[in-house]
């Protein structure tokens, strides 16, 4: 199985006021987020490739003209938590490219939500 990966940053705000007062995430605050998309395939295209690399970019301008400082209470239709977050990156992914194989989104070094079904 061949594997590539794509990885696109982007800052924004979120809160998650369901959550009791002393919890973190129940205040305004924001992250520096990381999303990782990994396409996977038994075999290669005629050129060699997985999926051409520059045909991501596709992901980057959404990323951007989407969730890219934004807050992310008003862009997103469920609870903006990184789980949330992985699951429609990968649905808006696979739509495009069906060797979409997992998200992974990270919202500090030290912690990340992946969706792979």
């Amino acid at each position: 199985m061949y594997r590539i990966t794509k990885e696109f940053h982007f800052s924004a705000s979120h809160q998650l006021s369901y959550l009791p007062d002393d919890h973190q995430c129940a205040r305004l605050h924001g992250h520096n987020y990381v999303v990782v998309v990994e396409l996977a395939s038994a075999s290669l295209d005629p050129d060699g490739f997985v999926r051409d690399y520059g045909e991501l970019k596709l992901l980057k301008t959404y990323i951007d003209d989407t969730f890219d400082h934004r807050h992310l209470n008003d862009v997103m239709c469920e609870a903006s938590t990184g789980e949330n977050m992985a699951r429609h990156f990968y649905e808006w992914c696979v739509a495009r490219w069906p060797e979409t194989s997992a998200v992974k989104v990270s919202e500090t070094p030290k912690t990340w939500a992946e969706y792979r079904p």
